[in-house]
C-alpha cells in the first residue's frame, strides 16, 4: 500500500476538549470516535521525493497540516489533500541545516514484506532448519521522502511533538518482529517503528522512544 494516499476530504476529527465530553457522556461505541486534532498548521509546504503522481508542486506550494492522531494530513490550498498512515513513517525528524528548516520524514512506500529463502539445504538433501532460517531475507518497499515545510521556523518542535505523539498510538504492524534485530538500530523500546538517524548535529532524532519510555515506567501513558 502506498505511503501517501490522496483523499478527497480532511478526516472527521475533534478538539482534546471536545473528545473528553464525549467519552464522559458515554458513547453507545468507542470504536467509532472521531480522531484528536493534536495540532493545526497553516501557511505550510511539502517537498516529496520521488514527486507524487496527481499532487503537483503547485499542490504542494502552500497549504495546512493537520497531525490527527489517526493519520497526517496536508491540505492543499488548491483543494487536493493527502494522508498518511503513521505506521509508514520509518523515520522522522528535525533538519534545520538547510535554508529552510522542515521536519524531514521517510516514508516506506512498499506493501509487506516477503520472506524469500537463498538456502539451497532441501535441494543438497541437508537438514534445512538452521541454515534455511539464517538464509532468510526481508525484501522491503522502496522509501518516499517527505519534507513538512512551515513558514514559521519557530513551530518545528510543535508539530515534531505532535507528530511523535501520534505516530506512538500506531506501531508498526512489523514490530513483534523487531525483537530480533540488533538493539542499536532501535529507538529506546524494541517495539518502536523508528530507526535510529544518524545524521548530523542538524538533525534531531524521533522523540517516540522518549514516549514509549513514559509509558513502560509509568504505566499511566495516557495519550488522549
Amino acid at each position: 500500500m502506498p505511503a501517501i494516499t490522496l483523499v478527497d476530504a480532511i478526516p472527521t476529527y475533534v478538539s482534546q476538549e471536545e473528545y473528553s465530553s464525549i467519552v464522559a457522556s458515554t458513547p453507545s461505541s468507542f470504536n467509532d470516535l472521531p480522531a484528536i486534532l493534536k495540532h493545526k498548521e497553516d501557511d505550510v509546504s511539502v517537498q516529496i521525493q520521488p514527486t507524487l503522481e496527481g499532487f503537483s508542486e503547485e499542490d504542494a506550494a502552500k497549504g495546512t497540516l493537520y497531525v490527527l492522531t489517526s493519520v497526517l494530513v496536508f491540505a492543499s490550498s488548491t483543494g487536493r489533500n493527502f494522508q498518511i498512515e503513521y505506521p509508514s513513517i520509518t523515520l522522522h525528524a528535525i533538519q534545520r541545516s538547510d535554508s529552510r528548516p522542515s521536519i524531514y520524514c521517510q516514508l516506506d512506500e512498499g506493501a509487506d514484506p516477503v520472506v524469500t529463502s537463498a538456502s539451497n539445504g532441501a535441494a543438497n538433501g541437508d537438514a534445512g532448519g538452521e541454515d534455511e532460517e539464517a538464509n532468510q531475507e526481508e525484501e522491503f518497499g522502496e522509501l518516499r521522502e517527505l519534507n513538512i515545510i512551515p513558514s514559521a521556523a519557530g513551530t518545528l518542535d510543535t508539530i515534531f511533538e505532535s507528530l511523535s505523539q501520534c505516530a506512538a498510538l500506531h506501531p508498526d504492524k512489523l514490530s513483534d518482529d523487531d525483537d530480533d534485530l540488533d538493539d542499536g538500530m532501535m529507538i529506546d523500546d524494541a517495539n518502536s517503528p523508528f530507526e535510529i538517524f544518524t545524521g548530523d548535529g542538524d538533525e534531531e532524532l524521533s522523540e517516540v522512544g522518549k514516549v514509549r519510555s513514559d509509558f513502560i515506567n509509568n504505566n499511566r501513558f495516557a495519550p488522549y
